[in-house]
């Protein structure tokens, strides 16, 4: 039997690399980003065009290449901070496999121009699908620029599975925000189509997060500082009454690297705990600071998963730190049931040396008994008819106020209780009961029907939204008063690319700045106090994978707002909000399946009720 296994030319094993290091355009920026990091760059600047499907460029001033090694560099596992595999546990920078430029290269156009400090001359290289195209002699600027054009060009079936650009951009963003986060020490500027995003400059961890997610973030920050033997936590967490409902602003550092860890996750969110709504998130920006030995970095292609030594131990102390600072700064109450609050001072007191002692002043003319005794001598004098008398009427002037509360009551007539009980009969005996204020239950022919109120109004929504998005003329209500809402400079970004499409539901915008945006007109399917829940939400949304076609956007938004604006799960109803409930799912065309293909209703038929009975 002849040989069947062959070794893969190395174009094919680098484009299959390739499929695990970079995804989509944002894994780029994630690698060339933390390459200009590792060269000890003080300004990096990000440029893209079309949501870097065709520029990616990263310009940086740091230590630059040698000729050899900015041709080497290309060549897979080629690296300089790895010499045994013991390194790997010892690990201080952000790339050490080797692998991202090459896998890069084999799936796109690539510019190289790089030079060191004490040359007179820099380096350029071209590649093309790991092929190098051309090398030469450079003058160019100290420090690396890197551009990658035309990403998947050779692999068109990849560059099939990109999504809008809308929605590439803002995984770009994240991964931007995640390494700017990560180094308030660095400048950096991000360009997208010749359009300002951000211009961060060099500042401490509080002014990066406010820089990157607007001015009112400020006030929302409680510091946390902890130094324990096994790790150094600090950074901020939000205050509980600037919680979301999606979990946007969470972000974890260990050594200056973004990770993801609902272990840890959960240990912040249980320091909120009973502080927050149902359903609400907590923000939080907290970089931990461990020995590198102490974790793994090298389990997950993206290493954005570590594995931690003693994970219960950091559990317990991020626990405790967020709990405590909670505390300290006033925002979470401290119970202490073992202390007597009889013995606390007083602010006012609390510089005095000496406190006065109260004086005591006794009363020696009281009798407690003096009344008993008055009464006794009353009633004891029965042969003075007159003292009898006056004490009788003095009764009835007492009791009379208190007696005369129910003079004008009469008892209910029989008539009356029969009226209530047959108009309570009545009600029970409706079309449609409400159970747990989260289902309907109504009878119909064959047997009953079981509703979800929630999911059954979404689905109401989102054809009454998508029928006056697409087919009728949306109808705008004018604000009295135009309402600004802040939000950061990526999803203002975000919302003008989708400005034509909101303005075709029936929003009005006047202005658009950095970090607000000023409506003047809403839908009038709407509330103005949705405004922000709705956007929030719609923003949400976008980041989830859709197809991009001319459609999705107005399918997207009708989701969204019927998400927003659905009635939840504990809304008390009347009867006759639950008729109108039921009468509209069954008048949609699709009444079965919520917006996102949840199951609307449940029938029960006469025959699967008596099963349940005659087993």
């Amino acid at each position: 039997m002849s040989d069947i296994i062959q070794l893969l030319p190395d174009h094919v094993a680098n484009q299959i690399a390739a499929g695990e290091v970079v995804q989509r355009p944002a894994s780029v920026v994630k690698e060339l980003l933390e390459n200009s990091i590792d060269a000890d760059a003080t300004s990096i600047t990000l440029l893209l065009k079309n949501a870097g499907k065709t520029l990616i460029q990263i310009i940086d001033n740091g230590k630059g290449m040698s000729t050899t090694d900015a041709r080497l560099c290309f060549d897979r596992h080629a690296t300089s901070k790895i010499r045994n595999a013991q390194d790997l546990f010892n690990l201080k920078t952000k790339g050490f496999r080797g692998e991202a430029l090459a896998s890069i290269a084999a799936i796109a156009h690539v510019e190289l121009k790089t030079k060191q400090d004490n040359d007179e001359l820099g380096t350029a290289i071209k590649i093309e699908g790991s092929t190098i195209v051309s090398q030469e002699p450079a003058s160019t600027a100290k420090g690396t620029s890197i551009a990658v054009k035309n990403l998947f060009y050779n692999i068109p079936a990849r560059r099939n599975f990109l999504k809008s650009d809308t929605i590439e951009t803002r995984h770009i963003i994240d991964e931007f925000q995640r390494v700017a986060l990560a180094h308030p020490a660095i400048s950096f500027l991000l360009h997208h189509n010749d359009n300002e995003i951000y211009h961060l400059k060099e500042s401490n961890l509080r002014k990066r997060i406010v820089s990157i997610f607007g001015s009112k973030m400020n006030e929302k920050l409680v510091p946390i500082n902890e130094q324990t033997d096994i790790l150094t936590i600090t950074g901020f967490v939000a205050k509980p009454e600037f919680s979301k409902k999606k979990r946007g602003e969470q972000f974890f550092f260990v050594n200056d690297r973004f990770i993801k860890s609902s272990y840890l996750n959960h240990a912040v969110v249980n320091a909120f705990d009973g502080l927050l709504e149902y359903g609400a998130h907590p923000s939080y920006f907290l970089y931990l600071d461990v020995p590198p030995n102490s974790i793994d970095i090298n389990i997950h292609p993206t290493k954005t998963e570590i594995k931690f030594d003693n994970e219960k131990a950091l559990y317990a102390i991020l626990r405790a730190t967020v709990k405590h600072s909670l505390g300290q700064y006033n925002v979470a109450p401290v119970l202490d049931f073992n202390r007597d609050s009889n013995l606390d001072t007083p602010y006012d007191f609390k510089d005095k040396k000496t406190v006065s002692t109260p004086k005591i002043i006794v009363d020696p003319t009281f009798n407690p008994f003096k009344n008993d005794v008055n009464d006794q001598q009353m009633t004891s004098n029965s042969s003075s008819g007159s003292s009898t008398k006056n004490y009788q009427s003095n009764y009835k002037k007492e009791t009379g106020s208190w007696e005369s509360l129910y003079a004008n009551i009469e008892p209910i007539e029989q008539s009356t209780q029969e009226q209530l009980f047959e108009q309570q009969q009545e009600t029970e005996t409706g079309k449609t009961f409400q159970i747990q204020k989260k289902y309907l239950l109504s009878s119909i022919k064959s047997g009953v029907v079981l509703i979800h109120q929630s999911l059954a109004h979404q689905r109401i929504l989102y054809e009454e939204f998508l029928e006056n998005i697409t087919v009728k003329e949306a109808s705008s209500q004018q604000l009295l008063f135009p309402v600004t809402i802040g939000f950061s400079s990526a999803d203002i970004e975000m919302i003008y690319s989708i400005k034509s499409d909101l303005e075709s539901t029936g929003f009005v915008f006047n202005e658009f700045t950095k970090e607000s945006v000023v409506i003047g007109g809403i839908p009038t399917s709407i509330t103005e106090s949705k405004i922000t829940l709705i956007l929030e939400q719609l923003l949400d949304d976008m980041k989830i994978e859709v197809p991009d076609a001319s459609f999705s956007h107005f399918d997207v938004m009708a989701k969204s707002f019927a998400k927003s604006l659905a009635i939840k799960t504990g809304t008390s109803l009347s009867v006759k909000e639950q008729e109108n409930l039921v009468n509209n799912l069954f008048s949609c065309k699709e009444p079965s399946t919520s917006p996102f293909g949840k199951a609307t209703f449940k029938t029960l038929t006469l025959n699967e009720i008596d099963t349940i009975f005659n087993k």
